[in-house]
């Protein structure tokens, strides 16, 4: 395994362990070679236990915003729920770093997380990715390149409002829906990230174009009433679906697109959905 060695560094000054009701999470940043600059990975586990499953968490904001600061909720929650030690991964942002930078930078983590995660008391046989809004689709493209590169396996996916259509032909309506994001800024953020044209029909960028869609592990599509994106979302399972791809698809009423990034029933749904996948494999 050692192709698979990447500097890292653990970051002190990030450390903390916070007691969660008797059980302590601690909290380390780490920092890696990205695709183009250094990335950090913030890593989340309760203190002393070993062999857990292994989540990689992408951050939303359109490819052009978040942080992993804006992940801490759901990162923490994954942490203690699942539980897990959970990877929120700090990927570079356009447009300064457009397509392929942050779909590289998250399979770096990934085979990261494959080469060293035992260290932080990770099992990397189970691996499993998750992420909101453009974080959403990272994961489905990670699941994509794993799949086709063969150096990672990738046991589940959960994809909580993902952006999934440069085409942006299949958005609802913002007006009726009472969207809290509109066309006009998932066109700008598309616009930052994919700059060549050409981009925007790539498998990893658009996957609802894609016509090899089997292979892909299970998946969970959490999507909002109040979001334009949950029609694609929802397009995209059931292409999944035909395809042969074990897919559970949740829409929840009331919630926005922003509001379903934390929104405790539809992590608490992720993590019964990655117990079952985690469970299966285990025992395969």
């Amino acid at each position: 395994m050692d192709a698979f060695k990447f500097p890292y560094s653990s970051v002190p000054a990030a450390n903390e362990a916070v007691d969660t009701g008797g059980a302590v999470l601690e909290v380390t940043d780490v920092r890696i070679d990205g695709h183009a600059q250094e990335i950090t990975l913030r890593l989340y586990r309760l203190a002393k236990k070993t062999s857990l499953p292994v989540l990689l968490y992408f951050h939303g904001g359109g490819y052009t915003k978040g942080s992993i600061d804006q992940a801490d909720f759901a990162a923490r929650y994954f942490a203690e729920h699942l539980p897990a030690l959970v990877v929120s991964v700090g990927y570079s942002l356009a447009p300064r770093f457009p397509f392929p930078a942050a779909p590289e930078d998250a399979h770096r983590a990934a085979l990261w997380a494959q080469t060293r995660a035992r260290a932080f008391g990770g099992n990397s046989r189970k691996i499993g990715v998750a992420g909101h809004d453009a974080g959403g689709q990272l994961a489905n493209c990670l699941a994509f390149i794993a799949r086709d590169r063969g150096d990672v396996e990738i046991v589940a996916q959960a994809l909580f409002g993902p952006m999934l259509d440069p085409s942006l032909t299949r958005l609802g309506d913002e007006q009726r829906l009472g969207s809290d994001i509109t066309a006009r800024e998932c066109a700008a953020c598309y616009r930052a990230y994919l700059p060549q044209a050409s981009q925007r029909m790539h498998p990893y960028a658009a996957p609802l174009e894609s016509c090899r869609l089997s292979g892909l592990p299970a998946t969970l599509i959490a999507t909002a009433q109040n979001d334009v994106l949950h029609v694609e979302a929802e397009k995209y399972a059931s292409n999944l679906i035909d395809a042969g791809v074990r897919t559970q698809v949740v829409r929840y009423p009331s919630v926005s697109h922003a509001a379903l990034a934390d929104h405790p029933p539809a992590l608490q749904e992720a993590v019964r959905f990655f117990q079952w996948r985690f469970d299966a494999r285990a025992h395969r």
